[in-house]
C-alpha cells in the first residue's frame, strides 16, 4: 500500500519513546520551582493535544499525590487559584489563546507558573513573569505529535518539587513498554496488528470504551487521534459512567448502528474488578447493535505505562485509518481555518 504521509506521521509515531525520554530529561533541574509544602493544589492549563497531557498527569500521579489536580481546558482560570497553586501551561505553539488568557490570569493571581511550549506568546509571558519554562522541540509539526513532550515533562517537575516520587521510574517503565510496542506496530507494510485492527474498523465510525482514569484517557486520545488523523468521526465514553446512560441508548436503531458503528474496549490492568465485569456484560450487549467489538489490552508495569501503550496502538490504529482511506494525516486544514475565523 502506497501511504500518503506529508509531515511523516508515522515516523514521529515511531519515534514517541525517545521522545519521552528526552521530555524527561528536558525538564529536570528547573530554577525557580516551589517547595511541596507550598503547593496546594496543581492545575493544568491546555487545549486539544496539549491539553490531553493534564489527563496524563492525573491518569499517572493523582493516585499518588497529597494535594488535588484539576485540568482546565478553556479560556477560564479556575477561582481557586491563588498563590498556593501550581499551574503547568503547556501549548505546544505557544499561542493558543485559551491557555494564554487562563495562564495570565493565574499569574496575576499569584500562582506559580510552570510552562511547556515551543515559544509564542506563553514562552514570552513565562519569561516576563520569570516562571520556569520546559522547551518543546520545534521541529514537531503538530501538537498530537509532541504527546511525550509535552505530557512527560510535568511529572518530572512534581517529582522535583517532591510531590510525585518515583516519577523517573514510571517513566522508564512506560518508555521501555513503548519500545516494546513500538517494534511491534512499526513493522514493513501494512501487516502490523494496529493495520489489521484498522481494516476491521474500515469505514465504519469507533465508539471507544475505557474503564478508570487509565482507560478513559486512552479512549480520548484514540477519539481525536481517529478525527484529526483519519478525519472521520469516533466517540468515546468511559467505565463505569457508561453504564449508568449510554447502555439506555442501544434500545433500538439497531439496525442502523449494526451498519455504521465498531465497538472498541481498551482494558488495562488498573481496574477495579467490577468494570471488568461491566466491560463483559456491555461487550455482550453490543454484539447485538455494533459492527463488530474490538477489545485492546494494555501490556507495561504500572499505569503511566499501560497509558502510553493504549496511546501509541492507537496512535498507529488512526494512522493506518487514514492510509486506508487515502488521506494524508497531519494536514488539519479545518483547525487552521478556524483559527484564522476567529482571529479576524
Amino acid at each position: 500500500m502506497t501511504v500518503l504521509d506529508t509531515v511523516g506521521m508515522f515516523d514521529l509515531a515511531e519515534a514517541l519513546p525517545e521522545q519521552v525520554e528526552d521530555a524527561a530529561a528536558a525538564a529536570r533541574g528547573l530554577v525557580g520551582l516551589p517547595i511541596a509544602e507550598d503547593v496546594e493544589h496543581v492545575v493544568v492549563m491546555g487545549m486539544g493535544g496539549s491539553g490531553i497531557a493534564g489527563d496524563v498527569l492525573v491518569a499517572a500521579a493523582a493516585p499518588f499525590l497529597s494535594v488535588p489536580v484539576v485540568v482546565a481546558k478553556s479560556y477560564e482560570c479556575p477561582a481557586f487559584v491563588g498563590e498556593g497553586t501550581l499551574v503547568f501551561a503547556i501549548s505546544c505553539s505557544g499561542n493558543t489563546e485559551e491557555t494564554i488568557q487562563a495562564a495570565s490570569d493565574a499569574a496575576m493571581a499569584g500562582a506559580k507558573v510552570v510552562a511547556v511550549t515551543s515559544g509564542g506568546e506563553l514562552r514570552r509571558l513565562a519569561e516576563s513573569w520569570g516562571a520556569p519554562l520546559v522547551p518543546v522541540p520545534t521541529d514537531l509539526p503538530q501538537p498530537r505529535a509532541a504527546l511525550g513532550a509535552l505530557a512527560i515533562p510535568p511529572l518530572i517537575v512534581l517529582e522535583e518539587i517532591g510531590l510525585f516520587r518515583g516519577a523517573s521510574y514510571w517513566v522508564r517503565q512506560a518508555t521501555d513498554q513503548l519500545k516494546r510496542r513500538r517494534d511491534v506496530l512499526a513493522v514493513a507494510g501494512d501487516t502490523s496488528v494496529a493495520a489489521d485492527l484498522a481494516r476491521r474498523i474500515g469505514r465504519t465510525i469507533p465508539l471507544i470504551h475505557g474503564g478508570g482514569a487509565v482507560g478513559s484517557t486512552a479512549a480520548q486520545r484514540w477519539k481525536t487521534q481517529v478525527n484529526e488523523n483519519a478525519k472521520s468521526p469516533a466517540f468515546w465514553a468511559t467505565q463505569p459512567e457508561l453504564c449508568h446512560n449510554e447502555v439506555c441508548g442501544w434500545g433500538q436503531h439497531g439496525d442502523v448502528t449494526r451498519q455504521v458503528l465498531t465497538a472498541i474496549a481498551l482494558r488495562h490492568d488498573g481496574e477495579h474488578p467490577q468494570i471488568g465485569r461491566r466491560f463483559d456484560l456491555v461487550n455482550e450487549l453490543l454484539r447485538e447493535v455494533v459492527a463488530d467489538v474490538i477489545e485492546v489490552r494494555a501490556e507495561g508495569d504500572g499505569d503511566l505505562a499501560q497509558l502510553m501503550d493504549l496511546i501509541i496502538f492507537g496512535d498507529y490504529v488512526s494512522l493506518w485509518m487514514a492510509a486506508g482511506a487515502g488521506i494524508d494525516p497531519g494536514p488539519v486544514p479545518v483547525l487552521v481555518d478556524l483559527k484564522v475565523a476567529l482571529g479576524s
